[in-house]
């Protein structure tokens, strides 16, 4: 392999390039700089954040890094995104930031100046190749990525080049498990601007749900129904957004028992059920995360409904329980008590009492969201799972039933039904704003709202 071809991303398979070549390329390029008004969309709310960070850890360097690429197939990458940190740090959500390090520099007794690492765009004259070259980085290859002195425009961090990036002693985000978990403590709250990515993200996602439910027809009829469905919300996800902000799930039938089943490689019944558990990713990287259990043939059949009502009365008690000063868990507790008298009301359990209820529950009821799924994870737990609810934290309300189908302690017409009914809200001053309530959720509701749009998608 010749220097070239280990500097730069060059595929064994590369032709060389001539000098000749290589002279032609390097000039009569006219100028395309960024728009002088260009600046990340959380430009405003960012310096903010990284205050209450420095605040968090006075005198001391810190390292966030955006992460780097990593192989899907031989010379081919899985697709970028940033880590959410660095992210929710610097505003920055493209594939361009590979590699990039945000370092808060200590300044003064107690602050810090945020410093921006970056691979700035690639010099075109000076002989350069990698603008035409690199498979990984090249500009020509995989886009524009913006200078020094727009990267600071961008961003409003002073910027320096990655190759400048020194290594003096520093807590770095990715090894640090107190810096970690600071970042994540931090974004439990949401601020103003966040909500509103996040209601931008659960509003695309109705309309994904809209597109699906549309899109039936043709589902029902293919031998891979379930993925019919996941491509159908996955439009939605990439012409809206940045994609979708986790794997969708579109579980048919006892295929629904499976928490997160993705391989969606199922036919779609018509007597069936089907839980879509789906969620568009902002091009901001907020997500939402929303699911449905819906009847394919678009009514409830009896047993369907009486396992749907029950699950939705937890859910809507949950709901209920949401407000400052409540313990994080409170909501779990009062989902799993309508669900633990339900099941023994059914004879399924003796006694609502203990946690024999879990067999067909499986896991907890709902979690933090943001610009993770998951959010906040790695946040302590006494600040989190063991903490209490403040305004402004976003969250996912999610009771389920997983009935499955070789569960000899159920009747044999239960077996094999899953049911999940999943909304996102944000907590107010004086109880919780459902963000997701476009979207019906009572078994009426949901027969009313399928047979109008299936009825449009007719006609």
């Amino acid at each position: 392999m010749t220097d070239t071809r280990s500097r730069l991303n060059i595929g064994s398979h590369d032709l060389p390039v001539s000098g000749g070549l290589s002279r032609f390329m390097a000039g009569n390029w006219a100028a395309s700089p960024l728009s002088a008004s260009a600046r990340v969309p959380a430009h405003a709310v960012t310096p903010a954040r990284r205050a209450r960070l420095s605040a968090r850890f006075p005198g001391e360097r810190l390292v966030v890094r955006a992460g780097e690429l990593k192989v899907r197939t031989n010379d081919c990458d899985h697709r970028f995104r940033p880590h959410s940190a660095y992210a929710w740090l610097t505003g920055l959500t493209g594939e361009d930031q590979v590699g990039h390090v945000l370092v808060l520099e200590p300044s003064g007794p107690h602050g810090h100046e945020a410093v921006l690492y970056l691979r700035p765009r690639s010099a075109r004259a000076d002989g350069t190749e990698e603008f035409y070259r690199d498979r990984r980085y090249g500009e020509f290859w995989v886009g524009r990525r913006p200078d020094l002195a727009e990267a600071e425009l961008l961003t409003g961090i002073r910027c320096a080049h990655l190759d400048t990036l020194g290594s003096p002693p520093a807590r770095d985000a990715a090894t640090d498990t107190e810096l970690a978990a600071a970042l994540s403590e931090l974004r439990l709250v949401k601020d103003a601007w966040e909500v509103e990515q996040l209601q931008l993200a659960v509003d695309h996602t109705t309309a994904g749900f809209e597109d699906v439910v549309r899109a039936l027809p043709r589902a029902l009829a293919h031998p891979r129904g379930e993925r019919w469905i996941e491509g159908v919300f996955g439009l939605r996800a990439r012409a809206e957004g940045n994609g979708t902000g986790y794997e969708t799930i579109a579980a048919s039938g006892a295929h629904a028992c499976v928490l997160h089943w993705i391989r969606n490689d199922g036919r779609l019944d018509p007597g069936d059920l089907l839980l879509l558990d789906a969620g568009v990713e902002t091009d901001t990287l907020y997500t939402a995360d929303i699911t449905r259990t819906l009847p394919l043939s678009g009514r409830f059949s009896p047993v369907q409904r009486q396992v749907y009502e029950l699950v939705l009365a937890a859910q809507d008690a949950g709901m209920a329980a949401l407000r400052p000063g409540a313990s994080f868990r409170d909501f779990h507790r009062a989902g799993m008590r309508v669900i633990a008298e339900g099941l023994t009301e059914w004879g399924v359990l003796k006694d609502p009492q203990g946690d024999l209820h879990r067999r067909y529950t499986l896991c907890s009821s709902g979690h933090m969201l943001g610009l993770d799924v998951h959010d906040c994870a790695k946040a302590r737990a006494e600040t989190y799972l063991d903490g209490v609810l403040e305004e402004g934290q976003v969250l996912t309300v999610e009771p389920g039933l997983y009935l499955q189908p070789d569960d000899e302690t159920l009747p044999v017409e239960l077996r094999g039904i899953g049911v999940r009914i999943e909304d996102d809200l944000v907590v107010t001053a004086d109880g919780a704003r459902l963000m997701s309530g476009a979207l019906p959720r009572t078994v009426d509701g949901i027969e009313e709202w399928m047979g109008a749009l299936l009825d449009s998608a007719e006609g």
